[in-house]
């Protein structure tokens, strides 16, 4: 189960038109950072460009999950970006990209990072999953589509 709050339809983006992976960085940026007043795009794409330079997260089948450890996130938190045509990602099959989640967890959060990013990997590992990803027109309907593959619990506060 993903922690209460991970993912919002405001932070996802359905058909968007970033086509390099400086833009698809720069948005995945603005969709975190918008998840906590103590963040901004600035600081939150400098260290998803920090990560990807050890090595491309792009995963192969048209996914990617860039994600960093950023000081002044008190919680997990995801973000989603449906491309409307693929984009380079240096991903390990040379494939393009065009679903792209964005991970953001505390700067002390080891393990919690470990096990987000593997049930996200087991998550879009999943064909079907990713088909109907790909076939949604609306953030609500992707939000909703997360929600059916993994549940999450409900909290009042965003």
């Amino acid at each position: 189960m993903f922690p209460a709050n991970f993912i919002s339809a405001e932070r996802i983006s359905a058909a968007n038109p970033a086509a390099s992976k400086k833009r698809i960085l720069e948005e995945t940026a603005g969709l975190l950072a918008s998840a906590s007043e103590a963040l901004n795009q600035g600081t939150v794409f400098d260290k998803l460009l920090e990560r990807e330079r050890l090595g491309s997260t792009g995963l192969g089948h048209g996914i990617a999950l860039p994600h960093a450890r950023v000081a002044g996130v008190t919680e997990a938190r995801g973000a989603f970006i449906q491309l409307q045509s693929g984009a380079d990602f240096d991903a390990i099959d040379q494939q393009p990209v065009d679903l792209v989640f964005g991970l953001l967890v505390p700067e002390e959060a080891t393990e919690e990072h470990l096990q987000l990013l593997a049930k996200l990997a087991t998550l879009f590992s999943d064909e079907a999953f990713c088909q109907k990803l790909r076939k949604a027109r609306d953030s609500e309907t992707l939000l909703q589509e997360f929600i059916q593959q993994e549940p999450m619990p409900i909290s009042a506060s965003g």
